[in-house]
This record gives structure tokens, C-alpha cells and sequence, in this order.
């Protein structure tokens, strides 16, 4: 376990905004939420589903520049294969 990645707080208050924005879609509050979980525990890993998700986020070309930091946040703290 020697990933020691987390969620700074930069990027945990871009999360934040995209949980309360009401203009937001669900795929990226479910990458927000899962990002934002991530502050201050880096012992937690970004599920396969949400990695999924997460990817999807940051192909989409409507995407705010906030939910693309989330999901960047997110992604990057999947566990990589044959790292388990």
C-alpha cells in the first residue's frame, strides 16, 4: 500500500462547488463526492465504477473545468493493476 495520494484542498473545494451547484449532472457529483472522500484519507482508493465514470467526465467536452479537477483527483487515486 504505497500509494499515499489524497484529494488536496484546493481541489476538494472545486468538489465542493460541483456537489452544490443544481446545474451539475450526476456522473460528476458521484466523481465529486468520491473525490472529496478522499481529503485527508489517502488510505482510500477511487472505485473501478467511479474510475469509469471519472474518464467519462473528463472526455466530455461540456464538462466544467471543476468537475474536471474532481475527476482528475479521483482518477488518479484508482489502484493500478497488480497493485492490490
Amino acid at each position: 500500500m504505497g500509494r499515499l495520494k489524497q484529494t488536496s484542498s484546493k481541489v476538494a473545494g472545486k468538489a465542493a462547488k460541483v456537489l452544490k451547484s443544481n446545474s451539475t449532472g450526476a456522473s460528476s457529483k458521484k466523481v465529486a463526492g468520491s473525490a472529496l472522500s478522499q481529503k485527508g484519507a489517502p488510505q482510500k482508493v477511487t472505485s473501478k465504477n467511479v474510475a469509469s465514470v471519472a474518464s467519462k467526465v473528463l472526455q466530455d467536452g461540456r464538462t466544467s473545468k471543476a468537475s474536471k479537477s474532481a475527476a482528475g483527483s479521483a482518477l488518479s487515486q484508482r489502484q493500478g493493476k497488480g497493485k492490490k
